[in-house]
């Protein structure tokens, strides 16, 4: 007796499929769901889509501009220890932080009253006076702020 054939397999979904996710993708990160969902245009997208009238143009632009960002936040940060770490989520518990509030990290660094054991504030203050904006920014986001 022979075992009979496997059956093909499905096709893989294609660039324009609401399923398809793009290949550089990890399976880990396939695990989003891709669809339509609404989404305010504040000020930051308005400016990012000036000028553009086309949804497909306009969500290209947008998924662009995420993954380029993502790439960065991937690829830039500072090593911190945990007590550098606790002060920085400590100063960004006031809320949302602006680009302008981000830049002033390390001058909020020697303003604030927080402490704990292991905190060198002068030298977390130089380290991230040293750092790149896309470096603190990358810090801000690893802490969820």
């Amino acid at each position: 007796m022979s075992t009979p054939p496997a059956p093909p397999e499905p096709p893989k979904p294609v660039r324009g499929d609401p399923t398809w996710v793009a290949p550089a993708l990890t399976r880990d990160e396939q695990t989003r769901h891709v669809g339509k969902t609404p989404v305010f245009f504040g000020p930051p997208l308005a400016i990012l889509t000036a000028g553009q009238k086309n949804t497909l143009e306009i969500s290209g632009k947008i998924n662009r501009t995420a993954e380029r960002y993502l790439e960065l936040m991937r690829h830039h940060g500072l090593d911190l220890s945990e007590p550098e770490r606790q002060c920085i989520a400590h100063i960004c518990h006031i809320g949302f932080m602006s680009p302008l509030e981000i830049r002033e990290l390390p001058f909020e660094v020697g303003l604030t009253h927080f402490d704990c054991e292991g905190l060198d504030k002068l030298a977390l203050a130089r380290k991230l006076e040293a750092a790149s904006l896309v470096d603190l920014v990358a810090i801000v986001e690893s802490l969820g702020f």
